[in-house]
């Protein structure tokens, strides 16, 4: 069955069996919430269906789930299922991103954070192209000794791309810089959080100040259609998270969500997950949201399907 057959017979089932891409998810937070609740054999509360930008977010985080995750067992358990998760739903290449903080869970730091990642690929070798990321929280630019893990961690060769997310106002662009430029010697993808909450010329100031080839979320760029139009001339690639925009209060609903808008001035989009132990929505599931919404048709959600796997096979061939 097709994507389109899948999506107009609204077949959840076979829609989970065709292959997909997912290039905006974080490690740490990217299993159903379900799982997690079996291997600690409890019962969490559900996240807020709307919550106030990511401060929300984060309250909500260390509340009910920081401490049940926030060390080695919690991290090595949900990475796995994360993984789990993204091939039972189809899930082909997968761009996973490890926070250079996740070094503190271990006591030999980043060798032991590379042998498991390594560990991971190998797992499932065959069953998913697994492309490790490297995350950095804004807030982590301005300490020196995770700039040098994180420096460590570029030479290291494992890390195929990068992102920079958090609070936008944690750390300008100009802060990152360096940073960016090891990143691209190395021949890393560069992505980076903006336009989530901000405005779209912050989005194109990022973008070439970094020599971004990604923005995560970029919603923000349907303020100004000089923005939207610079960002298709220069095949700038925005990975939208639809749900997580509606839920952290980027968009009102998902009715009205701008990624029309972006498709529609010729943006190559993406569709992906964020972090699903919060937004609970699979990429097939962000797929049937937006054709039941009316935002796509069926055949406009194949078209971004294909160019999602043919842009990452260009980044592939880089």
């Amino acid at each position: 069955m097709s994507i389109i057959q899948a999506l107009e017979s609204d077949n959840l089932t076979e829609l989970q069996t065709i292959p997909k891409t997912d290039f905006h998810c974080h490690a740490l937070l990217s299993t159903r919430r379900k799982n997690v609740e079996e291997w600690i054999g409890k019962s969490l509360a559900k996240p807020p269906y709307k919550m106030n930008g990511l401060e929300g977010m984060m309250d909500y985080v260390s509340v009910t789930l920081t401490p049940h995750l926030m060390h080695n067992k919690g991290f090595e358990f949900v990475a796995v299922s994360a993984i789990e998760d993204a091939i039972k739903d189809g899930v082909v290449i997968l761009e996973i991103s490890f926070d250079i903080r996740l070094v503190n869970f271990y006591q030999e730091g980043l060798n032991s954070l590379q042998t498991f990642i390594k560990s991971l690929i190998t797992s499932f070798h065959g069953k998913i192209d697994l492309r490790p990321e490297l995350g950095i929280a804004r807030d982590c630019v301005k300490d020196q000794q995770l700039m040098n893990l994180a420096f460590q961690a570029i030479e290291l060769e494992l890390f195929k791309s990068i992102d920079l997310y958090s609070h936008e106002e944690a750390c300008t662009p100009e802060e990152a810089k360096v940073l960016y430029t090891i990143a691209q010697k190395a021949g890393m993808k560069l992505k980076a959080h903006v336009g989530e909450f901000k405005d779209a010329e912050e989005i194109r100031r990022t973008v070439e100040l970094l020599e971004l080839d990604e923005v995560q979320h970029g919603i923000a760029a349907t303020e100004s259609v000089e923005v939207m139009k610079w960002l298709s001339e220069n095949k700038i690639q925005l990975n939208v998270c639809p749900t997580s925009n509606v839920m952290l209060g980027g968009v009102k609903n998902i009715e009205v969500h701008p990624i029309r808008i972006l498709y529609d001035y010729g943006i190559p989009v993406t569709i992906n997950t964020d972090d699903l132990m919060i937004f609970d929505q699979s990429v097939s599931d962000e797929y049937r949201n937006l054709y039941q919404t009316g935002i796509f048709s069926s055949k406009e959600l194949e078209c971004i399907r294909n160019t999602s796997l043919s842009l990452s096979q260009l980044s592939k061939d880089k």
